[in-house]
């Protein structure tokens, strides 16, 4: 089928079109290579951190499962749930601090492996329909959680995160040769390798930075010794999915950190569907354009609902994938079908997980160090983008004081209810709910508000 009349030349494919199949494969697998590391990745940091050792192959089939069905409804838009574009959907980098803090309090109160597991799927599960009721009030809900606030708590996520990436680096956590010359070696050779990539002028070679990165930095462990082999797990060659596996829980002090930031990726989700709109030349204002932000969120927190039933972290639209979209001149919505298709077939082995597994914590620790930080940056770069009045900047000092001051010093709250420690001991709960608060108590100038940018595209996961 020939383009859409109405596309721009820079469209060879639009929103609507049907590439014949070898044309949407082509782009499907691109789409997937420009995704894959950034949906497993959370799952390797989740369950190395926690312990989650046996499991981790599990999780990482259902990771890249869950990423095909939710891609597909997007791109389907079955009952009015999508976005009806190529939204991919993939293991969500915001959600780490969160999981992690609802990981370490089943920890600490000596909970299994399957314990930490049941209470993090729980509250993910019951945070989900946080963005599923917010999808029915988007116009509302950006008038309160603004740019400014958007901008704050993704820098906090990236400036907490880098802590996993940095340990990661030196070795583990508790690991015995943590800070050895020749784990910094390794985490640095795969930093400094992914940079480079990037600075190519290729768009391929830029999109398979961080998968060059990790496969050098593999092979340079194997010759060094620091990476040996081990024999693969007796496992099934297919997995299939079951509806909470490791059980169910919930726990109020939990849940809520998660909660919040499902408002922050409900605001970031709506951020990358205009961009993803602008692409794929469809209109940025309107009913039918505010009908795509609520189908897309509502697809969003539906894909979580579904990750939780079936063992895996919560999911968000990539925000990489519109690059995709850009350097390939395919818009078509029948590209996501094939997508889908794909993920979903990858999930379906579990011994793809038991390889990736084995992956040298300084060699992930030297990709994540550059992903998270890439999350701070993409923070500061809405904040760069916002009116930094006097009041913005009141807003920003306050709220950054308040979040990373909380995380230096965690015993400060020692002395309050249990509920209030674990809600404010995180730097992204205190800090973005400093923001918020003082976002409402603080009234806007005109000036500023007529200022405002319009939405902003979402952080640029790896």
């Amino acid at each position: 089928m020939q383009p859409d009349s109405d596309s721009s030349s820079e469209l060879i494919y639009g929103l609507n079109d049907r590439p014949k199949p070898l044309a949407a494969l082509l782009a499907a697998l691109q789409h997937v290579l420009a995704s894959f590391v950034g949906i497993i990745t959370p799952p390797l940091v989740i369950g190395s951190t926690l312990g989650l050792t046996a499991h981790l192959p599990y999780l990482i089939s259902m990771a890249l499962m869950v990423s095909g069905v939710g891609t597909f409804i997007q791109a389907r838009r079955p009952f009015g749930i999508g976005a009806g574009m190529i939204c991919l959907q993939g293991t969500s980098f915001a959600f780490l601090g969160a999981v992690l803090s609802a990981g370490f309090l089943v920890k600490q109160r000596g909970g299994s492996p399957e314990d930490i597991l049941a209470m993090v799927f729980g509250v993910c599960f019951f945070g989900a329909l946080v963005q599923i009721v917010l999808s029915r009030f988007i116009g509302q809900l950006r008038r309160v959680v603004t740019p400014l606030v958007t901008g704050i708590v993704i820098t906090l996520i990236g400036i907490s995160l880098i802590k996993v990436g940095i340990t990661d680096l030196g070795g583990g956590f508790n690991a015995p040769d943590f800070g050895a010359p020749g784990n910094l070696a390794l985490g640095v050779f795969v930093l400094l390798t992914i940079i480079l990539l990037n600075r190519s002028n290729t768009p391929w070679i830029r999109l398979s930075a961080i998968i060059v990165g990790l496969l050098l930095g593999s092979l340079a462990a194997w010759f060094s010794g620091k990476l040996i082999p081990q024999p693969l797990p007796d496992l099934p060659l297919v997995s299939f999915p079951t509806p909470f596996k490791f059980g169910f829980s919930f726990d109020w002090t939990a849940f809520l950190p998660v909660a919040l930031i499902y408002l922050i990726s409900t605001i970031e989700t709506v951020g990358d569907l205009t961009a993803n709109c602008m692409l794929a030349r469809q209109p940025i204002s309107g009913p039918s354009y505010i009908s795509r932000l609520r189908g897309g969120v509502l697809g969003d927190g539906v894909s979580c609902m579904i990750a939780a039933t079936f063992s895996a972290f919560p999911n968000t639209t990539f925000a990489q994938n519109n690059g995709v979209i850009q350097l390939t001149g395919v818009a078509s919505r029948y590209v996501g079908l094939y997508i889908g298709v794909i993920l979903f077939c990858l999930g379906l082995f579990p011994l793809i997980g038991a390889v990736l597994q084995q992956i040298p914590k300084p060699v992930l620790g030297g990709a994540t160090l550059v992903m998270f930080g890439a999350v701070a940056a993409a923070g500061v770069r809405i904040l760069a983008q916002s009116p930094l009045d006097r009041r913005s900047m009141l807003i920003i000092a306050t709220s950054f004081g308040v979040g990373l001051g909380i995380a230096a010093q965690p015993n400060l709250l020692h002395l309050l209810p249990k509920l209030v420690q674990n809600l404010f001991d995180s730097a992204i709960t205190s800090g973005g709910l400093t923001a918020i608060f003082l976002c409402l108590l603080l009234p806007e100038g005109k000036t500023a508000a007529a200022k405002s940018p319009a939405p902003l595209n979402k952080i640029e996961q790896a």
